[in-house]
């Protein structure tokens, strides 16, 4: 399927430094928007019906505007929850459209496809229509979407970074109040590698689930003794410690570890403004202990490939990205070593579970816009 684009959209992947799995525990993450895109090509038509085409999944499928409900076919529901919180919040500012969307986001890499192509299909619709989307009910209307047509329960991090992130920029976000500032990303003579284990665990979205349970439920027993507080993530740890008879061992390491990832990504930050790299890094290798061994959202081959940077001259730390249970690993690789590491680590990868892993650098670039 191929359209004339009234409008053309680019909508980035997204990376997290560090401060994992703590977006819906109220903590502090350190994403950024990054120079990959999906790219969402949009016009009008005069028919009764929208269709989107999606070139990586090579279909098509034709919404009834007057019928949005829930589809089968997770990738359809993307779409479908974006067009039915625009239409709860601004009645009737849709009409029938064609959609052709081509990502050169590897799915399920880690790097937040989802957002990139529900921001950027709000905005599109918004740039297509004239509808008025504000960069909150884009991010809104995303997250949305995700918890209630798709069935993740995510923080609203991923959505706010492909939103407001900047070239060259990582964003200090607390996911408690929304407050944020930009902090140069400054980490020459370091680079930014990912490696896709291209293993993807069907865990990831139901324990992802089940991990934000467990902290609402642990949060739940905080708050009988200490109702003066409201966000997890900043709970002393001496106030867990106090309650660990009286929670599941399980509940009580989800606690342990969402406290200690966000005093990790506060630390994170200020030896990134500081220009302190190796600090950054070794926060890094701590994240992603804490992800493995308290969070339990790791898998196999994600240890592999963090135990593999660990000992790589030239890498100052690595740790899993994302839900988990697959996807990439996140590497600070000295500028000398990049090509190196990845051949390297490729083989090694290889050799281990007879799965090519795909790996690949990224810079820092702008959140989603309207390119032509």
């Amino acid at each position: 399927m191929n359209i004339k684009p009234e409008i053309t959209i680019a909508s980035p992947g997204r990376i997290n430094l560090i401060g994992e799995h703590i977006d819906y525990n109220g903590g502090h993450v350190l994403p950024a928007a990054i120079d990959l895109c999906v790219r969402l090509y949009f016009k009008k038509n005069n028919s009764p019906e929208c269709t989107i085409y999606s070139k990586n999944v090579g279909d098509r499928f034709k919404i009834d505007l007057k019928n949005i409900e829930i589809s089968e076919k997770e990738w359809h529901n993307y779409f479908l929850g974006v067009i039915h919180f625009i239409e709860q919040k601004y009645p009737n500012t849709i009409s029938s459209f064609d959609c052709v969307v081509d990502s050169a986001l590897p799915i399920g890499s880690g790097v937040s496809s989802s957002a990139a192509l529900e921001c950027g299909f709000a905005k599109g619709l918004d740039e297509l229509f004239d509808i008025g989307l504000s960069e909150m009910d884009i991010i809104t209307m995303a997250r949305d979407a995700e918890h209630h047509f798709v069935g993740t329960k995510c923080g609203i991090m991923d959505q706010f970074a492909v939103v407001r992130g900047k070239k060259d920029e990582l964003i200090r976000l607390d996911c408690n109040d929304l407050s944020f500032n930009y902090v140069p990303a400054q980490i020459a003579p370091y680079a930014l590698v990912l490696v896709n284990s291209n293993v993807s665990h069907n865990l990831a979205t139901s324990e992802y689930n089940v991990r934000r349970q467990e902290c609402e439920s642990g949060m739940q027993h905080i708050q009988k003794r200490y109702p003066q507080y409201n966000c997890l993530a900043e709970v002393p740890q001496k106030v867990v410690k106090e309650i660990e008879s009286t929670v599941p061992s399980k509940t009580f390491q989800r606690l342990l570890y969402v406290i200690q990832e966000n005093i990790r990504t506060k630390e994170a930050c200020s030896a990134l403004v500081d220009g302190d790299m190796i600090t950054v890094g070794q926060k890094l290798f701590e994240s992603h202990a804490g992800l493995s061994e308290l969070y339990e959202v790791s898998c196999t081959e994600l240890d592999f490939l963090v135990d593999f940077a660990k000992g790589f001259p030239g890498i100052i730390g690595a740790r899993m990205m994302g839900g988990g249970f697959g996807g990439c690993t996140i590497n600070l690789v000295h500028q000398s070593k990049v090509n190196e590491f990845m051949e390297k680590v490729t083989k090694a990868y290889q050799e281990q579970f007879g799965i090519q892993p795909t790996p690949f650098t990224v810079s820092i670039g702008d959140g989603v816009r309207r390119i032509s």
